[in-house]
């Protein structure tokens, strides 16, 4: 859309201009349904007296506008999603009046109907720059104001915002045909909302619709009573009510843990949390008021690595009251700021004040190796990253800014000490109170509490991109004592910094307590050190008893790959199970899976080690990222010529795995559900084995087939076109909801027929009806199948698609489209050979469209080098 990407030069000479303070006005009226709502905006503000700018939006008509008592003509002052302001005086106030329109994608305010009850919900999603959707404003996160709303909506209906509603009027007049979809009309009132404190505009928020309500309310450590809210469909009530006390008692512990650290209590009015239909994020951290992704809210029973991560995800978000709304950054630069900060806090609060200890495995698992496959792509990029437009910031969104951010940060905090670390953390706070600040603002405030000079740590670990690998170099004499310990650390040519890496080196033994072979791996001693430069000497090591296994970086407390000496790579390879320590055991795995997707480890290693501690594992994150990794291994990375036979292998392991799981157990549901994804047509055994457990002719102890669970066999029998879609059709039948729409879309989308995948790729390009959800399901769906000749017909079609889908898509869309439509099924060589040849034809395109495409054909050329090794494994063998 020409004129919605700002760039940062606009933002900079807008703000040179736009002075404050800026106040708005914002009426909506949310009774003309159900395509459009009336938007009118009002806004104050100061400027350099005679100069131009603009306000952002993006609205189907601007009906009227007015500046500074002047009625402009619309036709020249609107275009491109922006109005012209010019001839501005020292106080200006422009007034704009708009029909906008509902969005079905998550982006705007969007519109969701419930085919359960017809119920008709309206949330907000503003972030990056999506508020101009709504009203006219000036959409850059460091030109913070005074946000004044009133909502005409259904008087049934709860109506909520960032602020209390300060009065409410009921209204005499009825709700247009098609606001309350087949609901009849009714009486409609007005919610006039008392004024926000400073803020910028991507953080203010509306939800409005028939919402189930739960209440309670915490004492702030500034002594005032904090309000706090649940909202939820009211499909999903009796489900969340079953867990609303405890939603409110994790979020009370956040309160607690981050007023403590920081030093600073919860700012803000009152705290409510959303659950809303349909969301294309975990989460969004509107000040006061949280939209949650309501998956969250669970109806069926989930894994516990699920459970964790909706802690997570409501701590994440209460972090960013403080960092990010209160403090906000100054442009999108600065992202990690926010997210960073959050996913660091947020892990750290739940291991430390909630009844999940083990979250830095989670973290370790989950979000670590997320940042170690995004850091290996040629579209890395610094954690405070280059951002010169809107473009550029939404890829940011990404396992660099979040996860890696969050590692350097644990990393930061060894490295100048924890109390030191968090009293400059409350400086900055105080400091930048409901302003905007930069990294030069935040080291500075480290500087003066820690004493160390910032400046080299942060040029290595927040401005160069890239990982470091550090290698264990072994030697032992012949009684077993350690002759030296060195710690060898290279970089990629491409970014070939070597960091300063604060960290532990955890020697770890058989429990001496137990009999030989029998016991547990537990740590037995532990060094702490600085490694710097190429080669670091552990000279503390010297003269002690060579251990079973070495492991570097222990605690996880630095971001780098690990290569272990020989001897303790062979130990973790036969007794990974063995370790006692979840994070002990999640550092290893990931290393692990690191050397196997770099070629450096065969793919059979890791199937047969992660098997092995599969049967053992605790951990649940740790458990379902295995088992993700093991697919991947399986389906892309194995010896092509044997790939067929170690799928139907794997998948008879897990089965027995699931079968001798304690009943009813995590890792029971985990691995039936990872066994489920294992299906091929034509495999007459798994079919038999997953109607059984949908017609209940067979059973496992404890495994209960819930509604989701049963989409999950409807998924898997479709997969291997053992299901009919009239019985898919029926399945809906029973209970017809927003989910079970979206796992039917899912479902028929992975049927390993052409018809289907053609079906498919039309619906997912085409049906602009279609929920964001929908479209999520049936994109996955379309490219879930392990078939390489259906795979192979759609190589061309994708890339021949991918500026039509730039065109004529929303971002959110387009990159759901470009990542989930990717054939990876298809012959690696093929997609190497096409995306190659559409990278060097489009060097042109949009920086976020490459970044997109960059990273699918870069999964495929690594794909292809890591089968051609495993099978080099095979060949070698042969001879």
């Amino acid at each position: 859309m020409p004129g919605a990407n700002l760039t940062r030069t606009e933002a900079e000479a807008r703000k040179a201009v736009v002075l404050g303070p800026i106040t708005y006005h914002v009426d909506l009226d949310l009774t003309q349904g159900p395509k459009n709502f009336l938007s009118t905006s009002t806004v104050e503000f100061g400027a350099v007296e005679g100069a131009s700018t603009f306000l952002d939006l993006i609205a189907d008509d601007v009906t009227a506008i007015e500046l500074n008592g002047e009625q402009l003509d619309v036709e020249k002052a609107y275009a491109d999603s922006r109005i012209e302001l010019t001839d501005l005086k020292a106080q200006n106030t422009v007034t704009v009046t708009a029909n906008c329109q509902y969005s079905n994608t998550g982006e705007g305010l969007h519109r969701s109907v419930d085919p359960s009850d017809g119920n008709i919900y309206l949330y907000t999603q503003f972030e990056v720059p999506d508020a101009r959707r709504v009203y006219a404003v000036f959409d850059q996160p460091d030109l913070k104001a005074v946000f004044n709303f009133t909502v005409v909506a259904p008087e049934s209906w709860i109506v909520t915002s960032n602020m209390a509603p300060a009065t409410t009027f009921d209204l005499d007049q009825l709700t247009q045909p098609g606001t309350l979809g087949d609901h009849a009309a009714e009486a409609t009132k007005k919610w006039q909302f008392a004024p926000t404190p400073t803020m910028s505009s991507y953080l203010t928020a509306i939800c409005a619709g028939p919402y189930a309500e739960w209440h309670t309310e915490y004492a702030n450590e500034d002594g005032r009573t904090v309000p706090m809210a649940l909202y939820c469909r009211q499909a999903l009530k009796d489900a969340l009510d079953k867990d609303a006390d405890y939603l409110f008692d994790i979020t009370k512990k956040g309160f607690a843990f981050y007023a403590k650290t920081w030093g600073v209590p919860y700012p803000y009015a009152k705290y409510d949390q959303i659950f809303v239909p349909e969301y294309n994020a975990g989460a969004m951290e509107n000040i006061g008021m949280v939209t949650i992704r309501d998956s969250y809210v669970f109806e069926s029973k989930v894994t516990d690595a699920l459970a964790e991560r909706r802690v997570v995800t409501v701590l994440h978000e209460l972090a960013h009251m403080w960092f990010g709304d209160y403090v906000t950054m100054k442009w999108w630069n600065d992202l990690w700021l926010n997210e960073s900060f959050a996913e660091f806090m947020s892990t750290l609060c739940t291991a430390e004040a909630t009844e999940w200890k083990d979250a830095w495995a989670t973290f370790c698992s989950g979000e670590k190796s997320w940042a170690l496959n995004q850091d290996q792509l040629s579209t890395t990029h610094p954690i405070v990253a280059p951002i010169n437009d809107l473009n550029d910031t939404y890829v940011n969104f990404d396992g660099i800014t979040y996860a890696k951010g969050a590692s350097v940060l644990k990393q930061l905090v060894a490295y100048v000490g924890r109390d030191k670390f968090f009293e400059g953390i409350n400086h900055y706070l105080n400091r930048y109170a409901y302003s905007n600040a930069t990294l030069d603002d935040l080291l500075h405030e480290l500087e003066e509490t820690s004493g160390r000079d910032l400046g080299a740590w942060s040029k290595q670990w927040l401005e160069e991109a890239g990982i470091n690998t550090i290698t264990t170099d072994l030697g032992v004499d012949d009684d077993g004592v350690i002759t030296g310990l060195a710690l060898e650390q290279t970089a990629p040519t491409d970014h070939p910094v070597l960091r300063t890496h604060a960290l532990n080196v955890g020697f770890y033994n058989e429990d001496p307590s137990t009999p030989d072979g029998t016991g547990k791996i537990v740590r037995t001693d532990e060094i702490s050190l600085d490694v710097a430069g190429a080669k670091t000497l552990v000279e503390a090591a010297a003269g002690k008893p060579r251990p079973a296994f070495l492991l570097t970086n222990d605690d996880d407390l630095t971001y780098t790959k690990l290569r272990f000496d020989v001897d303790s790579l062979d130990f973790a390879k036969k007794n990974l199970y063995r370790f006692d320590d979840a994070l002990a055991r999640a550092v290893i795995w990931l290393a692990l899976w690191d050397m196997t997707r770099d070629g450096d480890l065969p793919a059979r290693d890791f199937i047969d080690t992660s098997l092995a501690a599969l049967a053992t594992e605790t951990e649940s994150t740790t458990f379902r990222y295995a088992l993700a990794e093991l697919s991947t291994t399986v389906w892309h990375y194995t010896d092509r010529t044997q790939r067929a036979a170690i799928a139907s292998e794997v998948a008879a392991a897990l089965w027995k795995l699931a079968a001798a799981a304690q009943p009813g157990s995590d890792q029971q549901f985990q691995l039936v559900g990872s066994y489920l994804t294992y299906g091929v047509e034509g495999d007459e055994s798994f079919a038999k084995n997953v109607r059984s457990l949908l017609d209940g002719s067979f059973a496992l102890d404890g495994l209960t087939i819930d509604n989701n669970f049963r989409w999950q066999l409807v998924h898997a029998l479709v997969a291997v076109d053992a299901m009919t879609d009239d019985e898919v059709d029926a399945e809906l039948a029973r209970r017809d909801t927003t989910e079970n729409r979206q796992f039917m879309y899912g479902a028929k989308a992975a049927r390993p027929t052409a018809d289907a995948k053609a079906w498919a790729w039309d619906q997912a390009l085409h049906h602009d009806e279609l929920t964001n959800s929908q479209l999520e399901e049936v994109a996955a769906g379309f490219s879930g199948t392990p078939d390489e000749s259906l795979a192979n017909q759609y190589v061309s079609q994708y890339f021949d698609v991918l500026d039509w889908i730039w065109k004529n898509k929303t971002f959110h869309m387009a990159e759901t489209l470009i990542g989930d439509l990717y054939p990876v099924y298809a012959a690696p060589s093929a997609l190497v050979e096409a995306g190659d040849k559409w990278l060097a034809d489009h060097q042109d395109a949009d920086n976020a469209l490459l970044r997109m495409v960059k990273a699918n054909v870069e999964s495929s050329h690594r794909t292809r080098m890591v089968s051609d090794f495993n099978t080099s494994l095979h060949d070698d063998l042969d001879k």
